[in-house]
């Protein structure tokens, strides 16, 4: 199934809800695309794969790259609702270390929150 993507408010924060394949091509250049458009416009973006299914080596490079893009933008990327599979896949690669990783979107909203916070 190729990659869905559709996006959304809350609370102040860009929701990027995405699901399907998440692999090197098309799918990795449309999510790239997609969010250095909307990092212009809003620093706090939340990706939630939760329905994504599939994550390969291109698609990782994907996330860390998103990562990189809003962090040198002053931005933050967070991720919220990982299947099994790719909480699995971000341990093995020890990418869990690099990103804040939520259960759930909400969670995800109100770390932007404390952090201005703190």
């Amino acid at each position: 199934m190729q990659l869905k993507i559709s996006t959304r408010i809350l609370d102040g924060v860009l929701i990027v809800d995405c699901s399907g394949r998440l692999v090197l091509g098309e799918e990795s250049a449309i999510l790239r695309d997609t969010v250095k458009k909307l990092i212009a416009d809003n620093k706090q973006i939340v990706l939630n794969l939760g329905g994504v299914n599939y994550i390969d080596s291109g698609g990782l490079g994907t996330l860390v790259a998103l990562y990189t893009t809003a962090q040198n933008a002053g931005g933050a990327i967070k991720l919220a609702k990982l299947t099994q599979r790719i909480g699995d896949l971000l341990q093995v690669t020890k990418l869990i270390t690099v990103f804040e990783v939520f259960d759930n979107e909400e969670q995800a909203v109100q770390s932007f929150s404390k952090q201005a916070a703190a």
